[in-house]
């Protein structure tokens, strides 16, 4: 009988140990107390937030000449980190102009006042409320952050996502906002084909549903802000700062004139480009050239 119960519970240990691996590993919950920044993972049929390890020395005064995007999203972060009523925010325009660096800037400016920042990535959408789940109750104010956003012509993940926005029958929580960036105004792609169906009616006119569903997605969103392809000028003063602060933090003495001045436009011009990224990149590059030369 010990023998046959040995050989059974041998045998039931080698199963679990074959098991083990495809078991979803035990998560723990956050604590939100110390972790100011997650992101979203799919396991399985569910998922979990990873905390995340994040840098918090890119401050507002970083983000030039986008001052009135910049001033509207703080303005409606402060009133949602207050506990007062505060609008899902959709940023779109031009890509590298400073859409994404406005949130995490955002984290570092009011972190200390309860705001979280959770990125989710559009492919886990339809996670979205097993996320706010999650954070219902909590004492934080939670950022969704999901960079990028669009959608494809046939796909139905925005659908998931106009409900948690607004209009479900179970809103999200008060303590809940989502933020998203995005290279389209309304996010799903318009086609002309759409128009096909619009009518006039003794001068009304009448858009077909397949371009009213579109619309509705963006409109989700309270507060919509801009963002538009830089000028030279605007272009120069951002490269300016940010040599300005990298030389800072290196020691580095320097003076700004029209030698460097070329030099930036020809390294916008080398990429067909000319952003907040581009920019960045520009000082990183020249800052870096002079401390090298300077050893």
């Amino acid at each position: 009988m010990d023998s046959r119960l040995n050989s059974f519970l041998q045998r039931a240990e080698e199963v679990l140990e074959r098991l083990d691996p495809l078991l979803p590993v035990r998560r723990l919950a956050l604590d939100w107390d110390v972790t100011v920044a997650a992101r979203w993972f799919r396991e399985g049929q569910g998922g979990y937030l990873q905390p995340l390890q994040v840098s918090l020395d890119l401050s507002l005064a970083d983000l030039v000449g986008i001052d009135v995007q910049r001033e509207q999203l703080a303005r409606n972060t402060r009133q949602f980190v207050s506990g007062l009523p505060a609008n899902h925010v959709l940023l779109w325009g031009a890509r590298g102009t400073g859409k994404s660096s406005l949130v995490r800037a955002l984290l570092a400016e009011y972190a200390k006042g309860g705001l979280r920042l959770i990125e989710i990535e559009r492919d886990c959408l339809a996670d979205l409320p097993r996320v706010v789940e999650q954070l219902a109750g909590l004492p934080q104010r939670f950022v969704l952050f999901c960079d990028d956003l669009s959608f494809e012509a046939g796909e139905g993940d925005y659908r998931v996502l106009k409900s948690v926005l607004d209009g479900s029958l179970e809103r999200a929580p008060d303590n809940v906002l989502l933020y998203a960036t995005s290279n389209r105004r309304h996010l799903v792609p318009e086609k002309e084909s759409d128009n096909d169906n619009w009518q006039r009616v003794e001068g009304e006119l009448h858009p077909s549903e397949a371009v009213e569903d579109k619309i509705a997605l963006s409109d989700r969103f309270g507060l919509w802000l801009s963002f538009y392809p830089f000028t030279q000028e605007h272009f120069l003063a951002v490269v300016r700062h940010w040599i300005e602060v990298l030389a800072a933090q290196a020691g580095l003495q320097w003076q700004w004139n029209h030698e460097l001045e070329i030099l930036a436009i020809r390294w916008a011009l080398g990429r067909g480009n000319r952003n907040g990224r581009c920019a960045y990149q520009f000082a990183r590059s020249w800052v870096g050239q002079q401390l090298l030369g300077s050893e």
